[in-house]
């Protein structure tokens, strides 16, 4: 089968980094290509490249047997180079339709938008994959996992032959995972090609082709899945043995570190979000929520943290009243939160990481003297952060916006774990992460259990909600449809719970 994409000894150098060195790849046309690797391994870094974001320092591109040189994500649209980025590129004021077709308008006469023909073609692309998205609904009440589908549609639209899919079953159920697959095994039988970037090397596995390794910028092996397992993948990927998450034995205390009691969300426009939610954690366990996204996670976690207020009933977090505490005396009670979009909502971009470290806790000793950031103890106890979690930079001075995502995510969730929190909400705590990174946050998630600290983990990686939950509660369209034991159910069981095929 002819190449129908070849790298050939790529370079890029950043100032104090080198992303990408001496990397060659052939992606063979009507297959699905799988590239995996470490955070900062230089995956992001090529991707951007083959979609004309980042000009390579050296190096050459040959696409459909010809050689490109792709001088802007135009360039490569044209030539047939999709992508659906791990952060999305969407305009929160518009709706899907409306993002779906910008840039790529129907028109007649050159001026008038045919949105009915656009909106026809979007429904048939949702519907031939399986894309549950509502073309006139705002992307402002989309939550990540919509966001997701409306990228995927959106690459679609504009007749990619080249898809690149970064981390697409990040949020969806088992069952919703074998429909992609099922339609991604179709596109390929009728030529399409899939770069397929994933940290789920079960997944991996079972849809790729052929699979390339990067490690520390470069590319160190290819593999056919019936050649390797998820084992050596792993190895491959970090360059030796995985660390071993710990978990400690179950002590549960009394002590209920958030209550739900009968709370239920009705947003201004009179769309009920949350409906009449009872739900307990106590100290020294882990529950895991479970749902589709936008079934309401979001604003639960807002009205724990203190920025929503319950249209009824009450939340209680660490004993207090959420709806008349302010958020940072909520977090200066002893709470941690991750949130699920580390750019958006964890991080300021322009800011180094030592700043970084203070944020939520810009009032804790021995981050702040008074009024004032102790900008000394900022910085060391961020390089405490940065060795005790692995976070890959050159130092803390650099800004975040440097950082991989998954080495963002790493100090995110190093920030929050500091200072023995009583209650930790963890968003998506490991979502774009590689193989180990994932087990160092699921380590200290763990040691923070066995400290006695209650966690919230609110996930849709299966994997995570039965490795780490000593109990799951299902979400479904705003309400609290089951808890389940994990020993005692099965993924498919906890799927078909989530689509709200099933109440367990």
């Amino acid at each position: 089968m002819a190449d129908v994409l070849e790298v050939i000894g790529i370079e890029k150098k950043y100032p104090g980094v080198i992303a990408n060195r001496n990397v060659s790849l052939h992606v063979a046309e009507g297959s699905i290509h799988s590239i995996i690797g470490e955070n900062g391994a230089g995956k992001s870094t090529l991707m951007k490249i083959l979609y004309g974001l980042v000009r390579p320092d050296a190096g050459h591109i040959k696409a459909f047997g010809k050689e490109v040189n792709l001088k802007s994500p135009q360039d490569a649209i044209q030539l047939g180079i999709g992508m659906v980025h791990q952060h999305f590129k969407l305009a929160d004021n518009a709706t899907v339709l409306e993002n779906v077709i910008l840039g790529s308008e129907p028109t007649r006469f050159g001026f008038v938008v045919k949105y009915d023909e656009a909106r026809k073609k979007l429904q048939e692309i949702a519907d031939n994959y399986g894309l549950d998205i509502d073309p006139d609904e705002s992307l402002a009440n989309l939550g990540v996992g919509e966001r997701q589908r409306v990228e995927i549609a959106k690459v679609l639209f504009r007749g990619a032959k080249i898809l690149i899919l970064d981390e697409p079953t990040a949020v969806l159920v088992p069952q919703e995972v074998e429909e992609l697959f099922a339609n991604l095994r179709e596109l390929v039988k009728k030529g399409l090609t899939v770069l397929f970037i994933s940290h789920k090397l079960d997944e991996v596995l079972s849809i790729a082709d052929d699979i390339t390794i990067m490690r520390q910028g470069t590319t160190v092996a290819s593999r056919k899945p019936k050649d390797t397992n998820k084992k050596e993948l792993a190895e491959l990927m970090v360059g030796g043995e995985l660390p071993k998450p710990r978990a400690g034995a179950l002590k549960v205390s009394e002590e209920k570190v958030l209550s739900f009691q009968g709370a239920s969300y009705i947003r201004d426009d009179g769309r009920q979000i949350l409906n009449d939610v009872n739900l307990d954690i106590h100290g020294g366990e882990i529950l895991g929520l479970a749902g589709v996204e936008g079934n309401g996670q979001s604003e639960l976690i807002e009205l724990i943290m203190g920025l929503l207020k319950p249209s009824t009933g009450r939340v209680e977090v660490l004993g207090l009243d959420a709806a008349t505490t302010l958020t940072k005396d909520i977090r200066n009670s002893g709470v941690a939160y991750i949130p699920q979009d580390r750019q958006r909502d964890g991080l300021l971009m322009t800011a180094p990481l030592w700043e970084n470290r203070v944020l939520g806790h810009q009032f804790a000793e021995p981050l702040a003297k008074n009024i004032w950031v102790n900008k000394g103890a900022a910085v060391e106890d961020s390089k405490r952060v940065v060795e005790e979690f692995d976070v890959r930079t050159p130092g803390v001075n650099v800004l975040a916006s440097a950082l991989s995502g998954g080495n963002q995510q790493k100090f995110i969730v190093g920030r929050e774990l500091s200072g023995d929190p009583k209650l930790i909400v963890a968003a998506q705590p490991t979502r774009g992460v590689d193989v180990g990174a994932q087990a160092i946050i699921w380590d200290h998630l763990m040691k923070a259990r066995s400290a006695g600290a209650g966690v919230l983990l609110v996930s849709a990686d299966l994997d995570e909600l039965f490795s780490l939950s000593d109990r799951i509660a299902v979400i479904y369209n705003g309400s609290i449809v089951s808890v389940l034991n994990p020993s005692k159910t099965t993924p498919d069981a906890l799927g078909l719970a989530m689509t709200g095929a099933k109440s367990a």
